[in-house]
């Protein structure tokens, strides 16, 4: 995944506490096959969604996105489908690791999750720290180079392939 640069995509908007089972129904948590998570993601919450995301699209929650369990399946859907980042004003601290640990970028900005719409364009760009929405701009916090370099890589077991492949034996921006 390119982090740099500028990526614009559409919006799909959700409210607060969107939990892991709500991501990807439990009912699937048999596979961690991308493709059969992908075909599932969201389908309870939103039937509309899997059958109209478009690769690069954008997620956008309120408060507490990804609550309830720790499994990876969820921000793997999330990835698996197509959306290029999630932004929500807060997210349950297991999620955002684990979107991370996915290479899936996940960017909290309290003032878009309240004005941003279903259907909205957004802009964004992860190394810089900003996202444009309907003639706004909002500056959220640039990841780290070396988270950069996880999520670039795909993801955080690409990223240390990667790293032993190069030889590097140090942690990145150290």
């Amino acid at each position: 995944m390119s982090i740099h640069g500028t990526h614009r995509g559409r919006v799909w908007k959700y409210g607060s506490n969107v939990d892991t089972d709500a991501i990807v129904p439990a009912r699937y948590l048999t596979t961690h096959e991308a493709a059969t998570l992908r075909r599932h993601c969201l389908e309870d919450l939103d039937p509309a969604f899997r059958e109209n995301v478009q690769p690069g699209d954008m997620l956008v929650a309120v408060d507490n996105f990804g609550c309830g369990s720790s499994r990876e399946h969820a921000p793997l859907a999330l990835k698996a489908a197509g959306i290029y980042c999630v932004v929500a004003a807060s997210f349950a601290r297991i999620f955002f690791r684990n979107a991370i640990n996915i290479g899936l970028p996940v960017l909290e900005c309290p003032q878009l999750a309240q004005v941003a719409a279903t259907g909205d364009e957004l802009e964004v760009n992860l190394a810089g720290g900003w996202l444009h929405h309907r003639g706004l701009s909002y500056n959220v916090t640039p990841y780290p180079e070396f988270m950069q370099a996880i999520i670039a890589a795909g993801g955080l077991v690409p990223y240390v392939r990667q790293r032993m492949a190069g030889g590097g034996n140090s942690c990145a921006g150290s």
